[in-house]
């Protein structure tokens, strides 16, 4: 078999690279194929290798799934020395050091799940030059005992990988102060080229990030935030429990999270799904170390189907077979929420992400950060997670352009879903729902636009909008703009209309927001549009709304049931199993079963074997010699030398 593989991967020029351990000076391309499998790099993985490489210091924003990991891993083996990454998690490290060894790479993690005498080894490994790679906790990386390891006689590093890089921003979602204490790790070795890698990362962040690691001129690449497998729903929660079980119903027996606010929320949800028959699990930082742990690994390894959980879950998880995440409670950013559903279809495949939409869940949030050191800067954070939510235009468009990017849509959101030729579909639930009609709203955005002018445009869109309705809180009638000429007059909308006409006109470019905290400021087009006292007709649909109902109406549109289409009627050539080739359904049903097997064996969760893309690429293609078996989406030299007899036999029915 390694005549195969070694002619598999020849290219004129290249060095041939079958051995993990020989691949120090190979190209990037020569590991990509024969250690990892694959055929081609994602969008800026070759760069940012390339960068890397060079020896510059390097910061690298990717949607989750879109391939981070190996913009170290490739440059890790093809450096001479030691690479040091950085992780926040124990269960991360034990994953992406399976799936390394897994693939034949020397690599390492060392922390406090580890026995003695395994750390021991594992240290004399790194010592005698045997390791590439090498995992460890922020708070582990500043103890004496790991100091006096990197600093022994004979490592070189010549990498720091950061991971999760966002937790050193006060601004990321997810603050961590032991990362605060890396820049002074990387003074130690002024040679080593730094790496930072986030799957979030607003222009803030980014600044963050390269201020407190001490990056010197790094280069910074950021790529698409767009999960186009993702469809994007919200819905608003009016009988939570029967949602969540609609959307499991439509994902049997496939992996999913459901996060709630609270641990309480967790264990009764928990309890009501298992009273209901599903294979379910809770985790919070309620349960003990163990009792964590081992929920997390059952879900991990497939042996239970649905993880019921707080925050405390799921980053940096590489699981890639999560084929949904449902959020019983909104989040307090769109940070979070980016990051919390980037957990689903980490594999390419079709995914879903539904939001369950109340105010309420508004109060619950502020009341958590009222008293907080910065309650401002969560706030501006919390009116992102609205808007989002409460936008009746294309989700992903709004999605993104939080991020600064921006999307362009089609008019009914549509979409390629990922390969040519495959069909195409609705990107969120407000697209599926079809083009909106114009609505004349001339009356109402001249209250609006009013109602801003004699607040001084010194207030964010909320406040605006509470002005509009009429609402008496304290800080309103403590500024007396309960007394203001515009107070009040905005009762025949509901709160959601407001926001989505706030939206629409600063797309439209009538408004914009302006500073730290948002605030709604008129654009000279938005003065001549009150000055001319023009007709203005916008693509929105308004529910209307009275004082009573306002903030608890959502639109009906919102709650369109999920209707991206399903894989039976629309296979995607090696990457969903074609349900009308018997052949190929017989072959991953037998490889599912191997599978599972070949893990518990090797005590390793199923994808580190083979990922669900690579079983449905051998289903449709069928290789019936090895050089074909190297052929297959994410199958290296190694696990082509492994697993190819077992997976031949079973393709051919022996």
């Amino acid at each position: 078999m390694l005549d195969d593989i070694r002619r598999s991967c020849y290219n004129p020029g290249m060095t041939i690279c079958t051995n993990p351990a020989a691949c120090v000076g190979a190209r990037p391309e020569t590991v990509l194929k024969s250690v990892f499998g694959y055929e081609s790099f994602r969008p800026l993985q070759k760069e940012i290798i390339t960068n890397v490489l060079s020896g510059k210091d390097t910061l690298a924003v990717m949607p989750t799934g879109g391939g981070k990991s190996l913009c170290y891993q490739i440059p890790a083996l093809i450096f001479d020395g030691l690479t040091v990454v950085v992780s926040p998690l124990i269960a991360l490290m034990q994953d992406q050091v399976s799936a390394l060894v897994s693939n034949g790479v020397d690599a390492v993690f060392l922390n406090s799940s580890l026995e003695w005498s395994d750390y021991c080894r594992a240290a004399d490994s790194i010592r005698a030059g045997g390791i590439k790679l090498v995992y460890v906790s922020p708070e582990g990386l500043a103890t004496q005992r790991m100091q006096e390891l990197l600093h022994s006689e004979g490592v070189k590093i010549n990498c720091i990988t950061i991971d999760e890089a966002h937790c050193i921003s006060e601004w990321g979602h997810d603050f961590r102060p032991d990362y605060l204490e890396i820049a002074s790790f990387r003074s130690q070795f002024p040679d080593a080229v730094c790496l930072a890698l986030t799957a979030t990362a607003t222009k803030q962040v980014r600044e963050d990030i390269v201020k407190n690691l001490s990056m010197k001129t790094p280069e910074i690449f950021v790529a698409s935030f767009n999960r186009e497998n993702i469809f994007l729903e919200v819905q608003p929660k009016r009988d939570a429990f029967g949602q969540v079980v609609g959307c499991i119903d439509k994902h049997k027996d496939e992996s999913g999270i459901i996060y709630c606010f609270s641990r309480k929320e967790v264990d009764t949800l928990t309890q009501s799904l298992a009273d209901m028959g599903y294979s379910v699990l809770n985790y919070h930082a309620g349960l003990t170390d163990a009792e964590r742990s081992e929920h997390q690994e059952k879900f991990i390894r497939d042996r239970v189907s649905i993880m019921v959980a707080t925050v405390a879950f799921g980053m940096g998880i590489d699981k890639p077979n999560v084929r949904f995440v449902i959020h019983y409670d909104m989040p307090k950013s769109l940070e979070q929420y980016y990051q919390e559903i980037g957990r689903a279809g980490r594999d390419g495949l079709p995914s879903h992400a539904l939001l369950l939409y109340s105010p309420a869940d508004i109060h619950k949030i502020r009341y958590f950060f009222d008293e907080s050191a910065d309650g401002g800067k969560a706030e501006v954070l919390l009116q992102g997670m609205i808007s989002y939510a409460t936008s009746r235009t294309c989700r992903r468009r709004a999605l993104l352009r939080y991020f600064g990017e921006e999307y362009i849509c089609d008019g009914s959101g549509a979409q390629q879903d990922g390969d040519a030729g495959s069909g195409r579909t609705a990107c969120c639930d407000v697209c599926a729902a079809g083009p909106i009609p114009l609505t004349d709203v001339t009356v109402p955005v001249q209250k609006l636009l009013s109602c801003i002018i004699r607040t001084q445009q010194r207030f964010g869109a909320a406040y605006v909008i509470d002005v509009l309705l009429g609402s008496r809180n304290k800080r309103i009638t403590g500024n007396g703009h309960n007394m203001l000429s515009t107070w009040g007059i905005g009762r025949e909308l509901s709160k959601n209309d407001w926001f989505e006409l706030v939206e629409q006109l600063i797309e439209r470019g009538y408004l914009y927001k302006a500073g730290e905290y948002n605030i709604l400021t008129i654009s000279a087009e938005g003065r001549d549009f009150l000055a001319a006292r023009r007709q203005l007709e916008l693509p929105v649909r308004l529910e209307g709304g009275t004082v009573e109902s306002v903030g608890t109406k959502v639109a009906a549109d919102s709650a369109l049931p999920f209707i991206l289409h399903k894989k039976e009627k629309l296979p995607v050539p090696g990457r969903t199993v074609d349900k009308s080739d018997d052949e190929a359904v017989r072959i991953a049903s037998g490889l599912k079963e191997w599978r599972r097997r070949t893990a518990d064996e090797e005590n390793v969760p199923p994808y580190v074997i083979f990922g669900d893309r690579t079983l449905a690429d051998i289903a449709a293609k069928k290789p019936a010699t090895n050089s074909e078996l190297l052929n297959i989406y994410g199958i290296g030299a190694t696990k082509a030398e492994k697993f190819g007899p077992a997976v031949l036999r079973i393709v051919r029915n022996e």
